[in-house]
């Protein structure tokens, strides 16, 4: 799969040393904070602080809460010559803990206001119940016994999606397609991008030549898809429409929400895309050589990175909800049996 070089080579060299990248002006008045992922996960978020005019100052996806200390955040602020208390406005491209944690607190000790889609809002008004459903749902994939409490663990009634994100509101401004967000001096229109939660939004800065776009399109890694609670719609499907929605940002340099920044998000987005298809034959290959298999053993001939195998708890409940979308997507979820 094509990999794009960074335009950033400091994020790069941080990323492969495994160590966080510094604070690095992206424009005059933009620069990016890496907050370093909680539980020791070897990877940062890339916060961005963009400076309006009359003071304004917002925050685009603050990272993880970092147990209430904020310190990745204040020593980034502290470069640039700034408080989180001058924040005016915190814009989070989706629901999860890696970006939305850190803005309950950022609100409590600024003021400035949440702005996040009104689907991500709804994922988490609605995610003990839907927790729930899912525990339903994972008993009937024919997981071996000794699996299951794991999956039921990471994706059923014991996973909380927005971790960190304090009770409600969630939110104080919310987004839709097209929403300006509200940063006097600038003009950054948001961009829903369904498909790894159902109210993932980039943001699009004509003006500055960026595209903000979390974990739409990132690098290296394939986001995975149908990570922010239940839909009405097939997040595969969603996803797919939302990477060729990428091809009018063609000029646009790409800061995504962790790894390295990089140019040509078409291309990008067009290997991802490349990558679901294939997956999408692997499955169809597979529902072709069993008879009403459940839907572990169709996961199971689908050649997932390390094989599903050597998948426990989140990774392979991620793996398996991904091979149910693929099934649907070609319209043969009918032929899996429940266990």
């Amino acid at each position: 799969m094509s990999i794009p070089s960074p335009v950033s080579h400091v994020q790069a060299e941080a990323l492969a040393a495994g160590v966080l990248p510094p604070v690095e002006e992206v424009r005059p008045g933009i620069w990016t904070v890496a907050v370093p992922f909680r539980g020791g996960v070897p990877d940062a978020t890339l916060a961005y602080v963009v400076a309006g005019s009359g003071g304004a100052l917002a925050v685009i996806d603050p990272g993880w809460d970092e147990d209430g200390s904020l310190g990745a955040l204040t020593a980034g602020f502290r470069v640039i010559g700034r408080r989180l208390e001058d924040v005016t406005l915190v814009a989070v491209t989706h629901l999860h803990a890696d970006h939305l944690g850190a803005a309950a607190e950022l609100r409590r000790r600024s003021g400035a206001p949440v702005a996040m889609h009104a689907a991500e809002v709804r994922a988490l008004d609605d995610e003990r119940a839907d927790a729930e459903q899912n525990d339903r749902d994972i008993r009937t994939w024919g997981i071996p016994a000794g699996l299951l409490d794991g999956v039921l663990a990471a994706w059923g009634s014991g996973r909380r999606i927005g971790l960190g994100a304090a009770e409600p509101p969630f939110a104080d401004l919310v987004l839709e397609d097209g929403t300006l967000l509200p940063i006097p001096g600038c003009t950054i229109r948001t961009l829903w991008t369904p498909g790894h939660t159902a109210g993932h939004v980039c943001f699009v800065d004509e003006p500055d030549g960026l595209l903000f776009t979390g974990d739409h399109v990132l690098p290296r890694i394939n986001s995975g898809v149908g990570l922010g609670g239940r839909t009405a719609t097939n997040p595969l499907r969603d996803s797919l429409g939302s990477l060729a929605a990428l091809d009018a940002f063609a000029e646009l340099e790409v800061c995504p929400g962790h790894e390295y920044r990089f140019r040509d998000v078409v291309s990008r987005a067009r290997a991802v895309t490349a990558h679901r298809e294939e997956r999408t034959r692997h499955v169809a290959a597979a529902l072709n050589a069993l008879d009403r298999p459940t839907l572990f053993e169709v996961a199971s001939r689908v050649p997932f990175s390390g094989g599903i195998e050597s998948m426990t708890g989140y990774l392979l409940a991620s793996a398996l909800s991904q091979t149910a979308l693929h099934a649907d997507l070609l319209g043969r979820a009918g032929e899996i049996r429940p266990a």
